[in-house]
C-alpha cells in the first residue's frame, strides 16, 4: 500500500514520462508535490524503489523507468500534518478470555526501513501476552520493512507499542516525522538533534532537529507468527 504522497508521486512521474519520455527533474517533483525540500522527494523516490514500483537507471541523470502500477485501492490515511492525532478509545486494552493476555487493536503498518505515513484506523486485533504489557494505553503496528533486523525486528513482526511522547536516548520508538512519515528506529540524542538508527547496516541513521521528530511510543515487545 503506497502513502498518499507516494501515490501523487508515481502519478506525476507516470504522466510526465508518457508526456515527454524523460523522468521530471527533483526540483519539478517538489514544486508537483508542494513540498519544502528536495529530500522529501528523495525519501519518496526511494521508498518507491523499494517497494517494486521504480527502477533508479545508474549513471543517466534523471532516469527513471516505472516497473509497475498500483492497483485501484486508495493510497493510506495519513496522520494529520499539525494536529496530534487522539488515540482513539478502542486502542484501549480490552480483556481477552483468559487471565494471561488481552485483546489489542492492530493499527495498521510501520515503517522499519524507508519511513511511511501512520494509518489511524484499527484492520483488526490481536491476543498479546501481559507479560509484555506496562502502564497505559497500548496499541500494535505491523513492521514492514528489515532494518531492524540486527534488533530482532523482522518484516512482518507486529510491534506492541506503549502509547508515550517521551522517550530516554537508546528507546526503540515510534517517530514521526516532520508530521507525515512514521517510522520504527532507534532514538539517539545529540545535543538539539535526534538522531533515528537503523539496526541494519545497509541503512543510514537519519538527524533531525528536535522540532522535526515527535515520539509516538515506545516498543515493549514483538509478536511474531510462524
Amino acid at each position: 500500500m503506497l502513502t498518499n504522497k507516494q501515490h501523487e508521486l508515481l502519478m506525476f512521474i507516470s504522466e510526465r514520462l508518457k508526456e515527454k519520455g524523460v523522468a521530471p527533474s527533483f526540483d519539478e517533483m517538489k514544486e508537483a508535490l508542494n513540498l519544502r525540500s528536495k529530500s522529501g522527494i528523495h525519501r519518496l523516490i526511494t521508498a518507491l524503489e523499494e517497494r517494486g514500483f521504480i527502477r533508479r537507471l545508474a549513471h543517466r541523470a534523471r532516469a527513471l523507468e516505472i516497473i509497475k502500477m498500483p492497483d485501484a485501492a486508495s493510497p493510506s490515511l495519513a496522520i494529520s500534518n499539525h494536529t496530534p492525532a487522539p488515540m482513539p478509545a478502542s486502542m484501549d486494552v480490552d480483556a481477552s478470555n483468559d487471565n494471561n493476555s488481552v485483546s489489542l487493536c492492530v493499527m495498521g503498518r510501520i515503517a522499519a526501513g524507508t519511513p511511511i505515513e501512520a494509518i489511524q484506523e484499527e484492520t483488526h486485533r490481536i491476543s498479546v501476552p501481559l507479560e509484555i504489557m506496562r502502564s497505559g494505553e497500548h496499541y500494535a503496528l505491523e513492521v514492514n520493512g528489515d532494518s531492524m533486523i540486527d534488533a530482532g525486528i523482522l518484516d512482518g513482526d507486529t510491534a506492541i507499542i506503549q502509547r508515550s511522547d517521551s522517550a530516554e536516548s537508546g528507546d526503540i520508538v515510534v517517530a514521526l516525522v516532520e508530521e507525515h512519515e512514521a517510522t520504527l528506529k532507534r532514538l539517539r540524542r545529540k545535543g538539539d538533534m535526534i538522531a533515528l538508527e537503523a539496526a541494519n547496516p545497509a541503512y543510514e541513521t537519519r538527524l533531525f532537529k528536535s522540532n522535526q521528530v515527535r515520539v509516538q511510543g515506545r516498543l515493549v515487545g514483538i509478536i511474531r507468527k510462524y
